[in-house]
C-alpha cells in the first residue's frame, strides 16, 4: 500500500535538512557554488524572510524566469515556505508571452535573470512593464499588470530602477523575526496550491496548472523510489527547472531523497560531461535528444562516466540503439522511461530498473503505486480491453487541482469520477505496461517542448497578409518531430518565408517559430469544412523526413 506523506515543501526541507545536515544539497559549478542541506535551508530561510519582507502575501503568485541559477531553486522552496505559490515562466518566452502570463496569472512578483541566448530578460520585462522607470521598488503601479508590485533582479547590473535585487533579500529579511516566519510557515497546508506551471492550451492560450505540496512532492518520492535515489546519490539537473522534469522530477526528488543537486544553468553536452567527471553524479536525467547529443559529442571518450547508476529519459520515445547506447556507453544500466503530464505532476508511469531492454524501449512502463489509469474509449468513455488503442486516463492523489481562472477547460480535463482525460492515444498490456501509440489532441513534441499549434496560428493570423494558416509536426530524426506551417495568403499579396519568420522572431518562443513554411492555395476538408491536419502530415512529412 503506497503511503502518500501530508508534508509541506518547508516541512519536508526541515526534516531532509534534520537528518542530513552535512550532505551535499545544491552544487552549481559554474559559480562555485556548493552547500550542505543545512546550509540550504538556511539560505531558503533567509529568502523567505525577504520576500515577506518586500510584501508577498501566503497564497501570492511569484513568477520566475530564469535558466537553471542556483536562485531558481531557493525560490522553489522559500515561496513553498511561505504559503506563496511559483509560477513558472519558460525562458525561450519573448514579450507577448511574459505579459500574458503575468497578467493571466495575478502574479505580484517577477523575478528575473540579465538574459539568455537571444533574450534580454531586463530589457523585455522594462518593455512590458515600461512603468518601472519611474517606480520605486516594490511600487510598481501598472495599468496593464494591476496585481503586479514587485521586480526582482537576479545578476550584476548596478542600477535596476524600480527593480529589488536578489541580493538584498537578506537584508530585507532581517526585519522579519523567527516568530513571524514560523507563524506564516505553521499557516501553510499540504492541500494549498504551490506551483502554477503553464502548458500551451488547444484553445491558443496556455493554462496555469494548479500544483499542491501533496501533489508533487508524493510525485516526486515516487519517481525517485523507482530510479532508487538514496542521500549517497547525485543527480545531474540539466533539464530546465521550469518544467516538471525539473522542478519535481529533479530538484524536488533530490530534496525528498536526500541526495545531491548538480545543476547545470542550461543543456550543453561538454559541461554535462565535465561535470558528471568532476561531482561523480550517479543519476542523469534529461530527453532523448540530451542522451544522443551528449554521446555524439566528439569529447565523450575523454571523460569517465563510471559513477553513473541511472536516470530518467522522458518527453519523446526512446529509440532502442540510444538506450542500448545510455547503457553500455554511459554506465547507466538502471535508467527508466517515465510518462506522464503537468497536469499529474506529472508522472504517471514509469519502467523499472530491472526491466529488459525492450520493455523499456517499446513502452512507458507501468503505474506507479496508488496511481490509477486505464484505456477507454475516447467516444464512450468506456473502457477498453488490454492490446485496445483508446485514450488513456489517471486518477490518483497527484491529479492537479485545476487550472487557475480557467474552470470549463478544467471540467473538459477531468471528468465527474476524477479521471483525468490525458488526450493521449495508447494501450495497455497483461502485464499493465503502458504504450503512447499517439495523441487526440494536437500537440507537438519537439525535442521534449510540448508545442500546440493552435497557439502558434492564432499568432500569425495577426499578419497582414495571412488569410489561412495550418500548423502540424512533421517527423524528424533528432527532434522527433519539426513544426511545418502551412499558409494560404490573401489574394493579390505576396510574402515568403523569411518575411514570416522575421515577423515571429523576438515574439513567440523560438521553439515555436516552424522549420518549415509551405505557401498553397487550400487544403484538405472534410464534407463538412473541417481540415484534416492528418492528410497535411501525410502529404508534406516525406518532403521533410527524407
Amino acid at each position: 500500500m503506497n503511503e502518500f506523506k501530508e508534508i509541506t515543501m518547508g516541512e519536508l526541507l526541515k526534516e531532509t535538512a534534520s537528518r542530513y545536515p552535512d550532505h551535499d544539497a545544491l552544487i552549481y559549478p559554474a559559480g562555485s557554488v556548493r552547500m550542505t542541506y543545512a546550509e540550504f535551508q538556511r539560505s531558503c530561510i533567509e529568502v523567505a524572510k525577504g520576500l515577506m519582507a518586500m510584501g508577498v502575501k501566503k497564497g501570492d503568485h511569484v513568477s520566475v524566469w530564469t535558466t537553471n541559477v542556483p536562485e531558481w531553486v531557493q525560490l522553489q522552496f522559500s515561496l513553498g515556505m511561505i504559503g506563496a505559490v511559483l509560477v513558472t515562466v519558460n525562458t525561450n518566452y519573448k514579450s507577448s508571452e511574459l505579459e500574458y502570463i503575468l497578467r493571466q496569472s495575478d502574479s505580484t512578483t517577477l523575478a528575473l535573470i540579465e538574459s539568455y541566448r537571444d533574450t534580454n530578460f531586463y530589457e523585455t520585462a522594462r518593455a512590458v512593464i515600461p512603468e518601472l522607470a519611474e517606480a520605486k521598488p516594490g511600487q510598481i503601479d501598472s495599468k496593464n499588470l494591476p496585481f503586479l508590485k514587485n521586480v526582482i533582479y537576479i545578476g550584476d547590473r548596478q542600477e535596476t530602477p524600480g527593480m529589488f535585487n536578489f541580493r538584498e533579500l537578506s537584508r530585507l529579511g532581517e526585519a522579519i523575526s523567527d516568530e513571524q516566519f514560523e507563524e506564516r510557515q505553521d499557516s501553510t497546508h499540504f492541500h494549498d496550491t504551490v506551483n502554477m506551471q503553464y502548458t500551451s492550451g488547444t484553445t491558443g492560450f496556455p493554462k496555469g496548472v494548479m500544483l499542491t505540496h501533496y501533489n508533487v512532492i508524493n510525485n516526486a518520492r515516487m519517481v525517485g523510489d523507482v530510479m532508487g535515489m538514496t542521500p549517497d546519490d547525485r543527480l545531474l539537473i540539466q533539464v530546465p527547472l521550469f518544467h516538471c522534469f525539473g522542478c519535481v522530477m529533479s530538484s524536488l526528488n533530490c530534496v525528498v531523497h536526500g541526495s545531491a543537486m548538480v545543476v547545470v544553468e542550461y543543456f550543453d553536452p561538454l559541461k554535462a560531461l565535465q561535470y558528471v567527471e568532476q561531482e561523480k553524479c550517479t543519476a542523469i536525467n534529461g530527453v532523448p535528444t540530451m542522451f544522443i547529443t551528449i554521446m555524439d559529442n566528439p569529447e565523450f571518450g575523454r571523460f569517465s562516466m563510471k559513477s553513473l547508476r541511472t536516470g530518467i529519459m522522458a518527453g519523446a520515445p526512446c529509440p532502442e540503439e540510444a538506450m542500448s547506447n545510455v547503457i553500455e556507453k554511459m554506465h547507466c544500466p538502471e535508467v527508466v522511461i517515465a510518462f506522464g503530464q503537468t497536469e499529474s505532476s506529472p508522472v504517471m508511469t514509469m519502467t523499472r530498473r530491472a526491466d529488459p531492454l525492450d520493455v523499456r524501449v517499446s513502452t512507458v512502463g507501468s503505474l506507479l503505486p496508488g496511481i490509477e489509469g486505464k484505456i477507454v474509449d475516447p467516444a464512450t468513455g468506456e473502457d477498453l480491453p488490454a492490446g485496445v488503442q483508446g485514450e488513456i486516463v489517471t486518477r490518483s492523489p497527484c491529479v492537479m487541482k485545476g487550472y487557475y481562472k480557467m474552470p470549463e477547460d478544467t471540467k473538459k480535463a477531468i471528468d465527474r469520477d476524477g479521471w483525468l482525460h490525458t488526450g493521449d492515444l495508447g494501450t495497455v498490456d497483461v502485464q499493465g505496461n503502458f504504450k503512447v501509440t499517439g495523441r487526440i489532441k494536437e500537440m507537438v513534441i519537439r525535442g521534449g517542448e510540448n508545442i500546440y499549434p493552435r497557439e502558434i496560428e492564432e499568432f500569425l493570423h495577426r499578419h497582414e497578409k495571412v488569410s489561412d494558416v495550418y500548423v502540424v509536426g512533421v517527423p524528424d530524426k533528432k527532434y522527433g518531430e519539426q513544426l511545418l506551417a502551412v499558409v494560404i495568403l490573401k489574394p493579390g499579396v505576396t510574402a515568403d518565408q523569411d518575411e514570416l519568420v522575421q515577423f515571429c522572431t523576438g515574439r513567440i518562443a523560438r521553439h515555436k517559430i516552424p522549420r518549415y513554411w509551405e505557401f498553397v492555395r487550400d487544403v484538405p476538408m472534410t464534407a463538412s469544412g473541417k481540415v484534416q491536419k492528418y492528410k497535411i502530415v501525410e502529404h508534406w512529412a516525406k518532403k521533410y523526413s527524407s
